[in-house]
């Protein structure tokens, strides 16, 4: 597998060789036409000096070297339109149809190449049917290309190099971050230490340690969190057991050969004991069930009326508090959420204002939209009231203030409505009632029934 480092400097190395290459290439096409273009142009430029100045005669063109018109190695010659050719001393220039065309039009022809030569012919002005015809060796201008092709193919190696050479330093200083996160994040999966990664830079490779920095902080939360709820737990279940154990000692003993027994009264008694130790053990277990789950559900896209859950918490609660009334004011208020999980939420409220409320007091519920997409229920008893050193912990996991511990319950049913209400991304809140009584209050997202629906 190859590594990123690697990939990077390979795709640098690419990347300039290209652009080189594109460079060179272009650089040499045009070094090329402009060395051709001067060559034409010098061969043009002689031929039509030798027509003006009358060198381009038959008796002249045999009787002069042909180093008079400007350079020793040139070829020189006239053709006639049946293309008989006259030379000048020295090789013959090359003769083709395009130069007896010449003689006959009397119109100059582009200039071609021919093997090593490049050959240009134009018409002898006051001689009808002749061509000056002028060839020129092409082997100074070939091999400086040729020089130039080399330059240009050391030049694109040398850059090829010194790109590998960058992109390798550049890879390697750039992924140093990544490299460190890296390193921590095996460091981390080894050791189980969530301690911070140091963050240099503000690039976006510091944003991700930063975002990573964010991910350990919440899974030590979460971890610091379950350890207390393990710890909160163990303590809460050591009272029931020790209870129960002690009761059930009580009566194997009792049972014994030769020991005290218990009479009816007492023995009944121990027996309802235990069944409510039992009981409040269950309702422990099943509370620590659901706060257990930390891990957010998957999103509920159920479609619920609020009301009916309501409802059907409140039937549960009488059957469990008969001897405490309820008054109830609703609105409709549908939302997106889970009919179970928001049924246990109010149903909790309602058991801890019964448990609160005196016999015969009135238990008041109350749903109703406020104004910005949001609703509130608020639940409120006729008991003592919440002190104010309590409000703010009263929805914390087995927190019970100082009048509650000798009443049953685990400190887990506020709870528990807090991480429904933020699951459904709502808040809870607690305060005291018009009644003097306390008031907790749930702020729930929905819909009122007079607005268009999303769905």
């Amino acid at each position: 597998m190859i590594s990123l480092r690697t990939r990077i400097a390979v795709l640098a190395a690419v990347a300039v060789g290209l652009t080189v290459a594109s460079v060179s290439l272009g650089a040499y096409l045009v070094v090329r036409s402009s060395l051709y273009a001067q060559v034409d142009e010098n061969l043009v430029q002689r031929a039509n000096s030798a027509v003006q100045s009358g060198l381009a005669q038959q008796a002249v063109i045999q009787a002069i070297p042909a180093a008079a018109f400007g350079a020793a190695d040139i070829r020189v010659g006239l053709v006639n339109e049946l293309g008989e050719g006259i030379i000048a001393e020295g090789a013959a220039p090359p003769v083709s149809a395009a130069e007896v065309q010449v003689a006959r039009t009397g119109e100059a022809s582009a200039p071609r190449t021919e093997g090593d030569l490049r050959v240009v012919a134009v018409p002898v002005g006051g001689r009808p049917g002749l061509a000056l015809v002028i060839a020129q060796p092409l082997g100074p201008t070939r091999s400086t290309l040729a020089g130039l092709s080399v330059v240009f193919l050391l030049v694109g190696g040398a850059g090829i190099v010194v790109a590998a050479v960058a992109g390798t330093a550049v890879a390697r200083t750039g992924l140093l971050p990544v490299q460190r996160l890296t390193e921590a994040t095996e460091t981390i999966a080894r050791t189980a230490d969530l301690r911070p990664i140091p963050v240099s830079g503000d690039d976006e490779l510091a944003r991700l340690t930063h975002s990573f920095n964010g991910m350990l902080g919440a899974l030590a939360e979460s971890r610091e969190r379950q350890r207390r709820l393990v710890a909160d737990a163990g303590h809460e279940l050591r009272t029931p057991l020790t209870s129960l154990r002690t009761n059930l000692d009580l009566l194997v003993a009792s049972s014994q050969p030769h020991a005290p027994q218990l009479d009816a009264r007492e023995r009944v008694e121990i027996y309802e004991d235990v069944r409510a130790q039992i009981e409040e053990l269950s309702t422990l277990v099943g509370d620590l069930v659901e706060l257990a789950r930390d891990d957010a559900p998957q999103a509920v896209h159920e479609q619920i009326e609020l009301t009916d859950v309501i409802e059907r918490a409140l039937d549960r609660a009488r059957r469990r508090a008969p001897a405490v009334g309820f008054e109830v004011q609703t609105v409709q208020w549908p939302m997106l959420g889970d009919a179970n999980a928001l049924e246990r939420a109010v149903l909790n409220l309602l058991d801890n204002a019964a448990k609160w409320s005196p016999p015969g007091g009135l238990v008041r519920l109350q749903l109703r939209p406020v104004g910005d997409g949001s609703a509130v229920l608020q639940v409120a008893d006729a008991g003592p009231g919440i002190a104010d050193a309590d409000l703010p912990h009263v929805f914390d996991r087995f927190y019970r203030s100082a009048h509650a511990r000798t009443m049953p319950g685990s400190g887990l049913g506020l709870a528990i409505v807090k991480q429904v209400a933020e699951r459904h991304g709502g808040s809870v809140s607690a305060g005291r009632a018009p009644e003097g009584g306390a008031l907790l209050t749930i702020h729930l997202p929905g819909r009122h029934p007079t607005t268009p629906a999303p769905w």
